[in-house]
């Protein structure tokens, strides 16, 4: 098995019920086990700034699925979400739910339909805080950098806006949140 993390993102309809029912089925997938999962985030638009705040996440997971059958598994559960993706779609423009796979163990890999790790992983705030949250010591597999020092590294301002919706777990406590 490996250690896969997932971004999970949506800025239309009942965003944080959606986000959470995505958490909900990735616990369902066939050869995924979910670990656990960040706090949930409001945070800014990326790309098209002008659509709502988007609500984030990040969900770490193991998985015996190969990265690209990890991905076909996230784009059904989209689309069982209500993400319809049309031809001439503006990138990165609203949405009811985005599942992206942002890591998949120490794989490097770059082909048309999937980069691991995730290509903006490292210049994304909404991306990154969620992340460490769940493991500040993870290395980038191509940066060599930890998921904490990237986060530290983006320049204030850069990468968006990001505001926590939940509280943070007391001292000596889980500080993330199980998925059962």
């Amino acid at each position: 098995m490996d250690r896969a993390y997932v971004s999970i993102g949506s800025n239309l309809g009942a965003r944080e019920a959606t986000c959470l029912a995505a958490v909900e089925g990735l616990g369902r997938l066939p050869g995924v086990r979910a670990l656990r999962r960040s706090r949930l985030y409001e945070t800014e638009p990326w790309g098209l700034a002008e659509q709502p705040a988007f609500i984030n996440l990040a969900v770490g997971l193991d998985t015996a699925l190969a990265p690209v059958e990890l991905l076909a598994a996230l784009l059904e559960l989209e689309r069982g979400l209500g993400r319809r993706r049309a031809a001439g779609e503006p990138r990165w423009g609203p949405r009811v739910v985005d599942l992206d796979l942002l890591l998949h163990g120490a794989c490097v890999l770059d082909t048309p339909g999937l980069v691991l790790p995730h290509p903006r992983l490292h210049e994304r705030r909404f991306v990154l805080a969620p992340l460490v949250e769940l493991d500040p010591a993870l290395r980038h597999p191509v940066l060599g950098r930890t998921l904490a020092e990237l986060l530290a590294a983006l320049p204030p301002g850069e990468g968006g806006w990001v505001h926590p919706l939940e509280e943070a777990s007391a001292p000596g406590q889980e500080t993330h949140n199980p998925i059962s």
